[in-house]
């Protein structure tokens, strides 16, 4: 009761704040960061399984969940001092306290994520001691406890930097409302509506999960979770249809991944994206747009190939329910997501305050219905579910923002700019593979808000520096931070959908990244085209859409090798492959190489396969 009171109040909160207006922002991150802190060191336990060491929780738990309120509250309580005395000239206890709230802000974030992130920031503030002992460009003057604890607990480069400041407004409310969604019956609404509109097709079930991890995961902004809740639905059915398990749960991991970069949320790291790049989010929402049609096009696409090729059918038109009589029952399910839309890109209101209207619009669309209604219990619970969803992002965001503290208080930021543009010679290109390899590598144990929020300042002012559009570098490194969910050897979402499936966790993983390709060479186009990401004329947009749209579907055959209702042998495939990668760089010579390359493809499918046909006619004739 405790707990569930503490969330709802957590949630509260943020609604109030994102009607009224926030807090000075010291004061609202530290509201923010001691309600998560406080119910992660009540909620997880300490080390293994708690029936384990329940002892514990009086000796370990308590302490810290009450040290995580005391660091709030000391700083809501002395406000003006802080913010007149600053970093450079802290008070003892500030000092004090700074050490405290960097340990719980480490061991809180351990306890959600494990130890990657930690493990990061416990490097970079031993490279804050023994920068002086350091060789060359690595080298710096070196900082004292009582710099590095102030900095930590009180500047706008450390803890409650621009990461946790995000969570602290945009992310919260959002949480709040995909949890009012949920709660309300929108997610399952979501995956029978998907279920009935497109079962029937030649492996329905799989593009049922295509369909329906996209309008989950748009709002819920997390792979796994995602994975999770969808992939519980989906999976069984895609494995009763005939598809093989492994298949089964990469699809569901595939699908899941993608809904964080689906307008309108697309996870915490967008609303990050806000504050770094300083555009407005319904740019950003609208730059995302295509890219997320064309990857989600493109699995589409893999996954039919697959299924034709394995000759999997539909399920029967008269065993599914009818698709409009479904949605006639939960249409106004979707009022809430409509509005919101409105809201941000019409009425152009900030986000949290379009977020606020649309939870509310949640509660009343709800009585439109006896089976969605929300009475007080269902209430109390999207309010709960609002307050323990925020706890990961927030811990990240705080963790990360200790890491940042350190890269900007040392000027090892501006300088490992320098050093990514000499290792790659100063080509773009080179430059784009290092980015994606460690936007990749980083993605493996982190979660996606926390690989972009460190890559947002290491990678991309090299990126920019070579001439690459802004938005299009930090959407680059944003993409590459959600694909990391589908990469061996650590494909998170993947082994989820395996653990579902009862696949094999590797096997699940490789063909996940198989059919996320698309995934991999979208960010390349955008980098050299931005078109794709709505700027410029309309004639360059639609240009860049289409050749995209050729690129990924011919991608899709080379990797599937399907083409037409047949194999595809190897040189087909071949010139497939080579001609989707030559639609990448814009320009009229590369595209109208990919698509000669694309089109000698074609012909060769035909030129070998009409004779076939002839010949299997004959056959059948005789």
């Amino acid at each position: 009761m405790l707990v569930g009171l503490l969330a709802a109040s957590f949630s509260v909160f943020h609604l109030y704040t994102s009607y009224r207006g926030t807090l000075p922002t010291l004061q609202q991150v530290y509201v923010h960061l001691s309600f998560a802190l406080v119910l992660i060191f009540l909620t997880v336990p300490s080390f293994g399984k708690e029936s384990r060491l329940r002892a514990l929780r009086w000796v370990i738990d308590a302490p810290f969940a009450v040290g995580s309120a005391v660091i709030g509250i000391y700083v809501v309580m002395n406000f003006m001092d802080i913010s007149q005395r600053g970093a450079g000239d802290p008070a003892q206890a500030t000092v004090v306290l700074g050490v405290l709230a960097t340990v719980l802000v480490l061991e809180g974030t351990r306890r959600m994520i494990g130890w990657a992130l930690p493990a990061l920031a416990i490097l970079f503030i031993i490279y804050a001691f023994v920068g002086p002992h350091m060789p060359g460009m690595l080298a710096h003057r070196g900082f004292d406890i009582e710099r590095l604890a102030s900095t930590f607990y009180i500047s706008a480069s450390g803890i409650a930097g621009t990461p946790l400041q995000v969570s602290a407004t945009y992310v919260a409310v959002f949480v709040i409302f995909a949890a009012f969604l949920d709660t309300s019956g929108a997610g399952k609404f979501f995956i029978d509506w998907s279920y009935a509109a497109l079962a029937w097709f030649r492996g329905g079930p799989a593009k049922v999960a295509i369909l329906a991890s996209s309008l989950m995961g748009t709002v819920n902004g997390s792979a796994v979770a995602n994975t999770v809740a969808t992939g519980t639905f989906t999976i069984p059915v895609m494995k009763r249809a005939g598809l093989d398990r492994n298949f089964a749960g990469a699809v569901e991991a595939a699908a899941s991944s993608g809904g964080q970069i689906v307008p309108p949320v697309m996870g915490a790291a967008a609303f990050i994206m806000v504050e770094i790049v300083g555009r407005p989010y319904s740019e950003i929402m609208v730059a995302a747009a295509l890219p997320a049609l064309l990857y989600y096009v493109a699995l589409f696409v893999m996954v039919d190939f697959e299924v034709a090729r394995q000759g999997i059918r539909g399920i029967p038109r008269h065993e599914l329910p009818s698709a409009w009589k479904v949605f006639r029952s939960g249409w106004h399910l979707t009022a809430p997501l409509l509005i919101l839309i409105y809201l941000l890109v019409v009425v152009r209101y900030t986000p949290f305050k379009a977020a606020f209207y649309a939870v509310l619009a949640v509660v009343a669309v709800s009585w439109l219905s006896s089976a969605t209604r929300m009475g007080p219990a269902k209430l109390f619970e999207a309010l709960k579910r609002g307050g323990t969803g925020m706890l990961e992002v927030a811990t990240a965001c705080a963790c990360a923002g200790i890491t940042i503290g350190v890269l900007m208080l040392t000027g090892l930021a501006l300088r490992l700019s320098g050093i990514l543009i000499d290792f790659s010679g100063g080509n773009l290109f080179v430059l784009l593979v290092l980015t994606m390899v460690i936007s990749i590598i980083l993605g493996m144990g982190l979660p996606t808000s926390a690989v972009y929020i460190v890559l947002a300042t290491l990678v991309v002012p090299a990126m920019t520096t070579l001439g690459v559009e802004p938005l299009a570098a930090h959407l680059f490194v944003f993409y590459f931070g959600v694909m990391a969910n589908v990469t061996p050897p650590v494909a998170i979402a993947a082994y989820a959908g395996a653990a579902i499936a009862g696949g094999d966790a590797t096997k699940t993983g490789f063909i996940a990244f198989r059919l996320a390709l698309s995934g991999f060479l979208l960010p390349f186009i955008w980098v050299y085209n931005p078109a794709l990401l709505f700027q410029g004329e309309w004639t360059a947009v639609a240009m860049a859409a289409v050749s995209a749209v050729i690129g990924v579907v011919a991608l899709a055959a080379a990797v599937q090798g399907y083409l037409f209702r047949a194999h595809a042998v190897w040189y087909q495939r071949l010139l497939l492959g080579a001609g989707a990668l030559a639609l990448i760089k814009p320009g009229l010579t590369t595209d109208l190489i990919g698509l000669g390359l694309i089109a000698a493809a074609i012909l060769a499918r035909f030129a070998i396969g009409a004779p076939a046909v002839m010949e299997r006619k004959l056959e059948e004739a005789s």
